[in-house]
This record gives C-alpha cells, structure tokens and sequence, in this order.
C-alpha cells in the first residue's frame, strides 16, 4: 500500500474509497498490532494525508486526529515520528479546524515533553504550534504551557529544519501580543539576547525564508512595544532586509510578504516612513509591482509563469499597502509616491478589481493620500477620483466601506474641488444611510462627512442635509453611545447652525427639539468636550436674530449658561461667555430687555468677577461684555 500511494493522488483517492482508512486506525490502535506495523500504517495514513484537501476531509471524518495523539503517548521514537508528520501534515490544510489541538487540555504539554526526543520531532512539533496559533488565545496556550523556554534553544539547533520552524513559531507567538514579546526580549540562548540572534539570522548570507522569518520576529515585537521604533536593530538591520524583499529579483511571494511585513512595521512612526521611503528606491521598486508578470517575464519555467499570472493581484495589494503606510504621515512622501509612474491610475484601476482584498488595499492608499491638501487640491482632482470612490461606497462590504467613507469626508472638505461634483451625484442620501449602520466606525463617518459637507455651505445644502437624515434620526444620534458619533453630530449641528439667516432659518422649523437636545446634554454625564461643543451651539443660537428669543424665554437654559460661566473649567466658562457676550451684544434690537433680564438672574456679578480672571482670555471677554451694559 505505501509504495502504491506515494506520489500518487488517484491510488490514494481509490484506497480511501475503498475504506482503507478505518482499517489502518484500527491497526495503529490494536494493543495486539506491533509496534513494526503500527509505524508502517502511520507512515501510511501520512501518505494519503498529503494528498488533495478531500483526502485529508475523509481522514478528519475517520477521527484520525485523536487516534494519532493517542499513538503520541508510546515509548517507540519511530512510531511516535510517523504519528507526528502525519499530524503535521493534516494541521497545515486548510480544512483541519487548528481547534482540535487545543480540545484535550493535557496534548500540548506532552507535546512539550516530546521536543527532547529527537530533531524530527523538533521540526513536526514547532510546524504544528506554528499552524496551530491563530489567535490570542491560541497564544496565551501555548505561552503559558512554558513554550518560549522549550523552543529557545532550538534557534541554534543543528538542523535547518528546526532552526526554521522554530523561528516561525516565534514569529506567530509574537504578533499583536506584548506579553509573548516582552518575554522574548529578555531569552537568553547561549549566553545571547533573542533579538541579537534574529538579528544573525537576517544577514544576506542567510536562505531568504530564514531572513524573511526573522525581520517578522522583530516587526512583531517592535509594533508590540518590547523593541524601539529608533533601536539598530530595527533601524539598520530589520527595515533594510525587508525592504531588499521588495527587490524584483526575489520571488513574488517573497516580495508580497517583505511588502507587507514592512508596511506593518512603519505604519505608526513616520521616522520609519521617512526612513524606508529613501532606502534602495523604494518608491520606485513598487512600480515593479504592477508590471509583473508581463509577457516578457524572464520566467523559464513554465508552472512558475502560471502560478505567478494567478497571483500577481496579491503584488498589487501588497503595494498599496505599503505605498498607504509610507504615506500616513509625510507630504513629501506623499507627494513622491503620487509621481511615481501611472499612480493615480492604478488606484483608481485598483478600487474596481474583482479581487476583495486589493479593492480594500487600494482604498486605503487612497485614503492614506487624501490627508494631504496639496494632493486633494491638484491630483485627485484632475483623475476625478471621486467617481470610482462614489462606486465602491453603493455595495462593499464593511471593512472597505469604514476605509472608502474616511476617505469621502477627506474630499468633502471645504477646500477640496472635488466637494461640488460629489454633492451633485447623490451623495447626501448615501452618508444619511451609513448613519443608520450598526458599525459606530460607519456611523461616525457618515456623520463625520456630513459635517465637513456643511461646513460654510448654502442654504440648500443645509436643508438638503437636514431632510436626508431626518429630525428624528438627527436627535437619535444626539443620544447614540459612541461619543465620537455624539461629538461629529454636535459638529455637524454647529455648522448648520451658522451665518444668521440659516440660524434664524433652522430654528424657526426645529427650534424646539433643538433647544431639547440642547438640554438633554448639558444635563447627562458626559466629557468636557461634548458640553463645551454644545453650549458653543447655544451661542451659535445666540447669534440669531430671532433665535435669540429661544433662550430669552427659556430659564432651565439660561440658569445653564449661569451655572457653566461660573465652572471650574476654563473652556466651559469660554463657551458658555460666548453665549452672553451674543446675547447682550447692544448693536442688536432687544439688546436693552436681554442684558436686564441676565442681571435679574445674576450674570453681571459673575461678569465682574471673571473681569479680575488670571486667564487673559476670560478676563477680556467678561470686560467686553460687561462694556455692553455700560455703552
């Protein structure tokens, strides 16, 4: 049966039809069965393992997983091998669920005790923890099953095998996770520090897989905090290697996986960006990207060329990746990558891929561009890049939905010309919409546009804005949970809420809920933030001509401005002036009746003793407002 079935996918398909895989669990596991036979069966069960993703569907549904943990726990090291590269070999398809290595809880620890019996089993079990580590709990396991002490020393092993595996598993212990990286910084192996050791394995001389494993480590530990942005390691040695990945020479998934692992590496630290965006012309280096493979590919081997024509979108998303991180912070960067070669054109190709994950890709470089006013004012412009934008915000899902809406309320801006068009193609109806989504981060930017869109706007956008959401969905966001989406609807009210005829305009027709609104905040438990952003509404209200009335005939409200000009913090007391310097203003009608009735309530008290205020500011606006009275 062994000899019939290696190499040989059809003759495996046939014996498992056949049902010869209960068979052989059942010889494996016979007390009776030597140990000669059982090894030969695990070697053959590891044979059709290796075959298509059915196969190894069949050996799942044998219960192959729990009859081999079982073969684990002989004294045999041939037996226990077999069991383990067969074990390997089902844990890295795609279809085992890496959840049945964690189901009985005494598994990983013996797995720990095997690592002492021979390199083969070094090798198999550091692949397994590798595969088997996909979450943060996965890698609470395994770390507080002592993993990192059992797997140290196997970084200067003998075998290339498990040198590599072991460093893979250092790789996935150590992404998103302080605590595993941490720890790692103070290992000592040999008399050495982990990181000097990886450091070693990046050199050139080193096989690219080692070198490519080893700068992940560090990303890994860098971006979790236990590593310096400015330390050497990262600086001379961790971002060179990744970026000579990028280098055409390297094979495409090399260079997909040093793109992306770079643009992890530098996405919070501009210095890095700045750094990477002049090593080796990097820039210039992700053109390539786009351009492979062509038809005149230097590709020979034919399975190559085909394999890599399926995969070049997985170049492309790496590039856009890495061109959004090189892009966060600089507007020299940004400006450097908008002249590479066909840039704009390739964004706006990418945002309508078939491909998922290059839309997403491209969208974030786009956003990533957006931050810069330049850009919004010159490139964007001329490549209308609003267009494809506007197409990919009607039907994405989620995570390209947050990216491509943040982007939107970059180019709704005032200074953007790109504001006017999208208006004009509907977009108040779609951000109206993303206010009603269940994910904060959509309704954050829905509203968060909405507000960049009124900011100094006309009259008809404004009602246009008002009538898309509607009152009831306005106030409902008044009271939503999320702060931030409280904070941008405060925002958004505010610059409706602007120039006198549009105050007079609003609060003619939503006055009283307004003035509702209004209250229902400045009494609620929030941040110093939201009431300061609200009492500046009320002073916009403050400014109206005839909105004025509103808070002259309501006292809960102007017991409120009282209460805030007399608070212990500065920028409430700095809002709630603005609210009596607009109400006592003396070149507006009515002016007289409004300062008399402030001063039955208590405000000119105040006022004299906010004039003696160290703050130069508070102290100013109380004279100027108490100049009023005398003028």
């Amino acid at each position: 049966m062994k000899n019939a079935v290696i190499g040989n996918n059809k003759q495996k398909a046939n014996l498992i039809v056949l049902g010869a895989v209960p068979r052989l669990l059942y010889l494996l596991q016979q007390e009776t069965s030597s140990i000669e036979l059982k090894t030969e069966c695990a070697v053959v069960l590891g044979s059709l393992s290796m075959g298509t993703e059915n196969n190894v569907k069949s050996l799942l549904d044998c219960h192959i997983i729990p009859a081999l943990l079982q073969g684990l726990l002989s004294a045999d090291i041939r037996f226990i091998e077999a069991c383990l590269r067969c074990l390997r070999t089902i844990f890295t398809s795609p279809v085992t669920p890496v959840e049945l290595l964690y189901t009985d809880a005494t598994v990983i620890p013996h797995l720990m005790l095997l690592l002492s019996r021979s390199l083969h089993s070094q090798e198999y079990i550091c692949q397994i923890f590798a595969h088997c580590c996909k979450a943060p709990d996965h890698q609470t396991i395994l770390f507080n099953h002592g993993v990192v002490q059992n797997i140290a020393h196997l970084l200067t092993s003998v075998s290339y095998k498990v040198r590599m595996q072991a460093l893979k598993c250092f790789s996935v212990l150590a992404f998103d996770n302080p605590q595993v990286s941490m720890t790692l910084v103070n290992v000592l192996v040999d008399g050495e520090l982990l990181p000097q050791i990886f450091v070693k394995m990046l050199q050139r001389d080193k096989p690219i897989e080692m070198q490519l494993t080893a700068a992940k480590c560090l990303t890994y530990m860098c971006r979790a905090g236990s590593i310096r942005t400015d330390d050497n390691c990262i600086v001379l040695k961790t971002l060179p290697c990744l970026v000579r990945m990028c280098n055409k020479e390297r094979l495409l998934e090399e260079r997909v996986e040093g793109a992306e692992t770079l643009a992890y590496l530098i996405e919070p630290d501009v210095e890095l960006q700045r750094i990477a965006s002049i090593t080796d012309h990097l820039i210039s280096m992700l053109a390539d990207y786009f351009k492979y493979p062509s038809s005149v590919s230097a590709i020979t081997d034919i399975k190559r060329l085909d394999h890599d024509l399926k995969h070049a979108h997985e170049l492309r998303q790496a590039a856009f990746k890495l061109y959004a991180s090189l892009g966060a912070n600089d507007e020299d960067i940004r400006k450097k990558i908008i002249e590479a070669e066909h840039m704009m054109d390739r964004i706006v190709n990418g945002l309508s891929e078939t491909s998922v994950k290059v839309r997403l890709a491209a969208v974030r470089c786009l956003h990533s561009l957006s931050r810069s006013v330049q850009q919004l004012r010159t490139s964007f412009q001329d490549h209308a890049v609003w267009k494809p934008l506007m197409k990919v915000l009607q039907n994405a899902p989620d995570d390209i939905l947050v990216v491509a809406s943040s982007t939107l309320c970059n180019l709704l801006l005032e200074f953007s010309p790109s504001k006017e068009p999208i208006l004009e193609s509907g977009a108040i109806d779609l951000l109206c919409s993303l206010t009603l989504s269940e994910n904060p981060a959509l309704r954050v930017n829905g509203i968060w546009a909405l507000m960049n869109m009124a900011f100094q706007a006309d009259q008809k956008i404004k009602s246009d804005i008002l009538r898309g959401l509607s009152t009831e969905q306005l106030f409902r966001l008044l009271s939503d949970p999320d702060v931030n989406v409280l904070m941008k609807t405060l925002g958004l009210l505010r610059n409706l809420l602007s120039t006198r005829p549009h105050i007079d305009q609003i609060m003619s027709t939503h006055g009283k809920q307004i003035m509702q609104a209004v209250t229902f905040i400045l009494e609620g438990e929030h941040n110093i933030e939201v009431k300061e952003q609200t009492l500046c509404i009320l002073a916009n209200i403050a400014d109206g001509t005839t909105a004025k009335d509103l808070i002259m005939t309501n006292d809960d409200i102007l017991q409120k401005i009282k209460y805030y000009v007399g608070h212990s913090n500065l920028k409430l007391q700095l809002a709630a002036m603005f609210c009596i310097a607009n109400l006592t203003w003396n070149e507006d009608e009515g002016s007289q009746e409004r300062q008399d009735k402030l001063r039955e309530i208590g405000i000119v008290d105040i006022l004299h003793k906010l004039s003696q205020s160290a703050d130069p500011n508070l102290c100013d606006k109380a004279k100027t407002a108490l100049q009023q009275y005398f003028a």
